[in-house]
């Protein structure tokens, strides 16, 4: 009898909570008017959801976007980019660049600490640079200092650096994370002890990281700068964005990034407006459906381009991201000035797909797939579990595809094991993801034929002679005039060719607690002067 009550409240509470998840997700779940104010413990910790966890923090390694968001609290560059989109100083106080650009000297800031108490000396930035371009680091970000000669260090506050020959991403690419060389010479720079203690110069350093569950930072007192005016930094991993929603309006975290339904359906209550503040900006990148070019499938330029044309980005967009959000037709965002106006996206038109296939062999079989040589034409695409966006959209593309004949499966992968296991080891058919592109459109590492190690970006494996030549003189070019016109060119063949099926840009759909003071949307998001974010001490202030 105890077995079946304790069974039928399971039951209850099973069912109470798949509604509430259920009709979160779907943004048919509306809260009352009399909806109780978040309880808010601890008001100067900031606590943000994140859909997975980190995996290693060290700068050379911070390759996935939860390693990338913390590793960027904890270490500086020398270099950074201002609310402008502008390349100011940050552990460079100022450099001088010759006339000719093959050199650069960095005036280092003095006094600057690690959060050992250590000072920051210019043999850190050479202990930094030897590390990311030793060939046994496995590191994709290789080749981001791009032709430098030689590096030397004339004295604790000056780094002179020379180049082979121009570069135009040079200042941006000293915005690389600078580690201690007096805490890891010589450790084993890969391994997870390493990787989950470091020690750098940012604004906030590790406090406690549980597996899985959370990651927090506290305020670096003796930060170069100033103290940061919110204490912790705490990161929740919460892998489904339903239950963060659920998080986000009970007190358990103070920031996400909403789904479109949630912004358009939810975040527009009474509630919210007085509770918490909300943002919608283009997001600096894009969305894309991945072919593996080692599967001779996707191995032909007309097999992609008919998948081009099989696709309905309009139907994405309304349906997934209800408008929020625009057609990406290549590389580059429509925000960024590489972004070629010109190229014409690909024109959604099954029928001419179905033409382009026939004409390669395949024909209808009674099941109504395309078959060639005693096989279907099918393939799986893979993509990480927690974002519904992309889920909704390959369930949307899966139904676009059946209409012409192919069989899509779609196979949803906890995040790490997806990177790790299947997309560096290149054990993949086509994949689901979205980059998060640099300011500069220096694209080199994602798609030069070089970059196709394991653990590289350019994991699809795309070969191209014309895009290696461009993007070698894209990056080596200062004229930006010259360099639009290479990454028109870049943008040109990539539309042409489709390695990927290039999706949508979304919009940032960002939602804070309104106790956060001192944040400032501007042209590179909210996130630009978070140091001088702060709480106010009255309640009173923080809905004012």
């Amino acid at each position: 009898m105890n077995i079946v009550r304790e069974f039928s409240l399971f039951t209850i509470h099973f069912l109470i909570k798949a509604f509430l998840l259920i009709t979160l997700s779907l943004g048919i779940f509306f809260l009352p008017s009399c909806a109780r104010e978040p309880e808010i413990k601890h008001p100067e910790t900031i606590t943000i959801g994140f859909l997975s966890d980190a995996k290693r923090l060290l700068p050379p390694f911070a390759s996935d976007s939860a390693s990338a968001e913390i590793s960027g609290r904890i270490f500086n560059g020398l270099t950074k980019y201002d609310r402008n989109i502008n390349i100011v100083g940050e552990l460079a106080e100022s450099w001088d660049i010759s006339p000719d650009g093959l050199k650069i000297i960095f005036h280092l800031r003095k006094g600057v600490k690690w959060h050992d108490g250590v000072e920051f000396t210019s043999e850190d930035v050479l202990f930094t640079y030897n590390i990311i371009t030793n060939p046994q680091t496995p590191t994709p970000y290789s080749s981001i200092y791009g032709p430098v000669e030689k590096i030397e260090a004339p004295d604790k506050y000056t780094v002179k650096v020379t180049y082979k020959e121009p570069y135009a991403p040079a200042l941006e690419s000293w915005g690389m994370g600078i580690m201690p060389k007096h805490f890891l010479e010589g450790k084993d720079l890969t391994s997870p002890e390493v990787n989950r203690n470091p020690i750098g110069t940012g604004p906030y350093k590790l406090k406690e990281w549980v597996t899985g569950q959370k990651i927090v930072l506290e305020a670096f007192e003796d930060y170069y700068e100033r103290r940061p005016g919110i204490a912790k930094f705490t990161a929740r991993i919460i892998p489904d964005t339903a239950t963060m929603f659920l998080e986000l309006k009970f007190g358990g975290i103070d920031y996400m990034g909403l789904t479109p339904p949630q912004y358009k359906l939810q975040a527009d209550t009474p509630f919210f407006k007085r509770h918490f503040q909300k943002f919608r900006y283009p997001s600096f990148g894009y969305t894309y459906l991945g072919y593996n070019h080692l599967h001779p499938l996707f191995a032909d330029i007309r097999v992609r381009k008919a998948l081009a044309h099989a696709i309905n980005k309009k139907e994405i967009i309304e349906g997934v991201l209800l408008g929020y959000g625009s057609p990406c037709t290549g590389p580059f965002p429509p925000e960024s000035w590489a972004y070629n106006p010109h190229v014409k996206d690909f024109e959604y038109n099954p029928q001419k797909a179905l033409e382009i296939l026939l004409g390669l062999g395949w024909r209808k079989g009674k099941n109504g797939l395309l078959e060639k040589e005693g096989r279907i034409f099918s393939f799986t695409v893979i993509t990480n579990q927690g974002n519904e966006a992309r889920i909704k959209a390959a369930q949307i593309i899966k139904e676009q595809l059946k209409n012409v004949g192919i069989e899509m499966n779609i196979k949803v992968l906890e995040w790490q094991a997806m990177l790790h296991e299947f997309i560096h080891k290149k054990r993949f058919e086509a994949v689901m993801m979205g980059w998060a592109l640099s300011r500069d459109p220096d694209i080199y590492d994602i798609w030069h034929s070089s970059k196709t190690k394991e653990g590289e970006f350019n994991f699809i494996s795309y070969k191209n002679a014309e895009i290696d030549r461009l993007l070698v003189e894209g990056r080596s070019t200062f004229n930006q005039q010259k360099r639009k016109m290479i990454y028109h060119r870049i943008h040109e063949i990539l539309s042409e060719e489709q390695p990927c099926t290039f999706l949508y840009v979304p919009d940032a759909l960002p939602i804070l607690h309104r106790r956060f003071k001192g944040v400032e949307k501007a042209p590179i998001g909210i996130w630009h002067d978070f140091i001088h974010w702060y709480v106010p001490k009255n309640r009173v202030e923080w809905y004012n």
